[in-house]
């Protein structure tokens, strides 16, 4: 199976963790696109979907699939959503998309995360994949320093030959070469950091589910 097929078979999946009447949270990225498209085929029995994005939010719309202000919203049943890395625990490296704030935020007003992904996804270690971290712009400076003194080689996310602007207007610094071995404590030193608006892991609060598409089909992995 190709990873797009993979990607489809764990979208299609996550449609039974949809709770009919309800309204559920949506995340960015290839793979929550391939469920915002199996989404479709029962939007007549949700209530609407918040988007973790502008891009997400303009997707359901596309499909006639209602699209609320999460201000309105006092909680969900579900959250559904890809991960770059996740581990054996459920925390989860995100925001390669470039959503990771708004996706920790709608996360958190969610009963369940269930996280979509394809197997590549799944490893022992968090940090091969560069870890983001989004900054207001004038402290991209400060905490690249902060990073580089941790052993991080920070690079700063560019689109277009122009520092890259999430849906914040924030920047987001890519912290490449790291090996995370205490994903939650490293979630809450960054956090901490002046400047920072969020860093891209999500251990704190990971998954509670995790549909990992292999060629042996969807594994369920809970946490």
């Amino acid at each position: 199976m190709t990873q797009d097929e993979l990607k489809q078979a764990v979208a299609r999946a996550a449609l039974d963790y949809v709770v009919e009447g309800e309204i559920i949270g949506v995340g960015t990225g290839s793979t929550a696109n391939f469920f915002i498209d199996e989404l479709s085929r029962i939007r007549d029995r949700i209530q609407g979907a918040v988007a973790s994005s502008e891009a997400t939010a303009a997707r359901l719309r596309s499909h006639g699939i209602p699209v609320l202000d999460l201000n309105q919203v006092e909680r969900m049943s579900v959250y559904v959503d890809g991960a770059d890395e996740i581990n054996h625990q459920g925390a989860m490296i995100k925001g390669g998309g470039g959503a990771l704030t708004r996706e920790k935020i709608v996360a958190s007003v969610a009963d369940r995360f269930v996280c979509i992904a394809d197997g590549s996804k799944l490893v022992d270690v968090l940090g091969k994949f560069a870890l983001p971290v989004e900054v207001i712009p004038m402290a991209v400076a400060a905490v690249t320093r902060q990073l580089s003194s941790m052993g991080a080689a920070p690079v700063l996310r560019l689109k277009d030959g122009k520092p890259y602007l999430t849906d914040n207007a924030c920047c987001i610094i890519d912290a490449m070469d790291l090996e995370i071995r205490d994903p939650v404590a490293l979630e809450q030193v960054i956090n901490a950091w002046p400047g920072v608006v969020s860093v891209g892991l999500f251990a704190v609060k990971g998954a509670n589910v995790c549909l990992l598409g292999t060629v042996d089909g969807v594994k369920t992995m809970k946490f």
